[in-house]
Formats: C-alpha cells, sequence, structure tokens
C-alpha cells in the first residue's frame, strides 16, 4: 500500500492538472467576435440588410472574445478604457474612423493622418475587433435608441402610442423643459432656440441627426411645440425653428448634441445582449461628451 503522503500527493497533482485542462479547453470554447454577430444577427427581430454600415470596422472578426464593450461612440478614450478594463470586441453605434461609411477620403493625408494612425495603432496593438451597429438597432420596433431614450428620461407614461418619436407632457415652459432634460440626461452643453416661457404640451424626439427633413415634419406637426434633437445643420433645422419663432409660430428646439442624445439607446443595448450572450461578460462604456462651455 503507497505511502499515505504520496496518494494526496498524487491527488493533488491530478486536480491540478484537470484545473488547467478544464481552463485551456474552456478558453477554446469562447466565442468569436464573429460568432457574437451572428447572434445578435439572429436575434435582432428585423431582416438584415446586405447595404448596411453595421459591419467589421478594425480586427480579426475571428478573434476569441475576452469581454465586449458596448458603446455610443468609440473615441479613443473610450478604446482606452475597454482595453483597460479586458474586453477586446467593441460594439459602437457610431463610426470609428470620422466618416459615416468609416472610410479615409476625406483626411488629406488619408491612412498617412496621425490621428488615425494612432488609433488604428492603439487598436492594432491591443488586438481589439470594432463593430458597428447603428441600422439594426434603430430599425427595431421600437427603435433601440428611441426606448433607451425615453427610459432615461422617464418618459414611457407619456409617449404616443401610435407614433414612439411623440410625446405629451404636464403642461411647463420651454426653459424648465430644457433644464430637466439637461439634469435627467446630465447633459453639460445644451443649446435651444426658442422662447424660454413658451407653453409646451407636446414634444417630438428625434435623436441622433434625423436629418432635415425629418425635423421638418416633426415641426410641421401643428400641436408639437418641442423637437428635441441631436444634431442638426444650422442653415436648415435651426434657422428654419428661428424663423418660425420670428413669424410667432410656437416652436422651439432643444439641441442635446449627438452623444447624450443616443448614449441611453446604446445603454439599452448593453441591457438587451445581456438576454442572450452569457458567455462572456458585458460592459457599458459611455462616450465622454466633448464640449465644455466658459465660465463667465
Amino acid at each position: 500500500m503507497p505511502p499515505l503522503r504520496f496518494i494526496k500527493s498524487t491527488t493533488v497533482f491530478l486536480i491540478a492538472i484537470a484545473s488547467l485542462t478544464s481552463a485551456a479547453f474552456a478558453g477554446d470554447q469562447r466565442l468569436t467576435a464573429r460568432e457574437v454577430i451572428t447572434r445578435i444577427q439572429q436575434h435582432v427581430g428585423v431582416p438584415w440588410r446586405s447595404d448596411t454600415v453595421d459591419t467589421f470596422k478594425a480586427g480579426n472578426p475571428d478573434t476569441p472574445v475576452t469581454g465586449i464593450a458596448v458603446t455610443m461612440m468609440a473615441t479613443l478614450d473610450v478604446l482606452q478604457r475597454a482595453a483597460a478594463s479586458g474586453n477586446n470586441l467593441i460594439i459602437t453605434h457610431e463610426p470609428t474612423f470620422y466618416d459615416h461609411l468609416d472610410k479615409t477620403d476625406q483626411l488629406p493625408e488619408k491612412e498617412n493622418d496621425q490621428v488615425l494612425a494612432a488609433k488604428r495603432q492603439f487598436i492594432e496593438k491591443h488586438g481589439l475587433v470594432i463593430w458597428r451597429f447603428h441600422d439594426h438597432w434603430h430599425a427595431r420596433n421600437p427603435d433601440g435608441i428611441e426606448a433607451g431614450m425615453v427610459h432615461a428620461l422617464g418618459w414611457e407614461k407619456f409617449q404616443d402610442p401610435h407614433n414612439q418619436y411623440l410625446f405629451a407632457i404636464p403642461e411647463t415652459t420651454l426653459e424648465k423643459l430644457a433644464a430637466v432634460i439637461k439634469r435627467q440626461l446630465g447633459i453639460h452643453v445644451m443649446r435651444v432656440v426658442g422662447v424660454p416661457d413658451l407653453r409646451v404640451t407636446k414634444i417630438a424626439l428625434a435623436p441622433g441627426a434625423a436629418g432635415f427633413s425629418r425635423h421638418a415634419e416633426a415641426l410641421e406637426m401643428t400641436a408639437v411645440q418641442t423637437l428635441v434633437i441631436g444634431e442638426a445643420h444650422e442653415w436648415e433645422t435651426v434657422e428654419y425653428v428661428a424663423d418660425a419663432v420670428t413669424e410667432g409660430k410656437q416652436k422651439s428646439l432643444i439641441i442635446l448634441s449627438h452623444i447624450p442624445s443616443e448614449q441611453a439607446g446604446m445603454e439599452e443595448c448593453t441591457r438587451w445582449l445581456k438576454t442572450f450572450l452569457i458567455e462572456v461578460a458585458i460592459q457599458f462604456v459611455p462616450a465622454s461628451e466633448p464640449f465644455w462651455s466658459p465660465k463667465p
């Protein structure tokens, strides 16, 4: 009969080997970035379009995923925080490389641009994979971004059951409404067009950069006094509302800026992803609002 000490040592050794083997096996079984996206496509609930910006923007899609960072915009700051937390798959709502299609044609130096090059180097150094989730998240019913913003604002009970972008609220002034939204979303810089004491009961919410056509469609609704947006060309929506105010019309505009206007929508996306991607850690990494105002 072998000594008891030998039996204990052998048992400990075998357990250690089994643990290492199990860990290695588990590592090999991690989802790849491509498999994660396939899972998203299967759960998104709308037909997947071939003509879309929802594609990989950087990295190897077959990379095993150590963690997922979900963000509204994959700024370098976001990438740094994501990598530091052990996440190597970045799911971003907006472009990564300064263009809607993530092309570098608008940069005079193209791929030699120093800012672009530094960002690409960071992505490569840390083995990051970046995938954009824009078109199909908006295409859901309800719109994923709109749903997250409505939740963040606490406007569910005011939402029109027939039009998710319209809200009937208890009467307030434009100034008070803007102040509540600013505080609720933690916005640093907000711009408002309109008379501060305008009485408001009907709002249209169009996050992001919906474009002048959609903005005008909302403003042309007689009952809508206030349009809340992310951003717009100032010679389009802003000038239109300014002229309406000058004409004595009961119209106003609240500009949140792009990131705050869609940030909560990607936090909503994080919650949604966690319902079916249970094999990997998922973290919401908010993009920092870039604007600030000098003190008077």
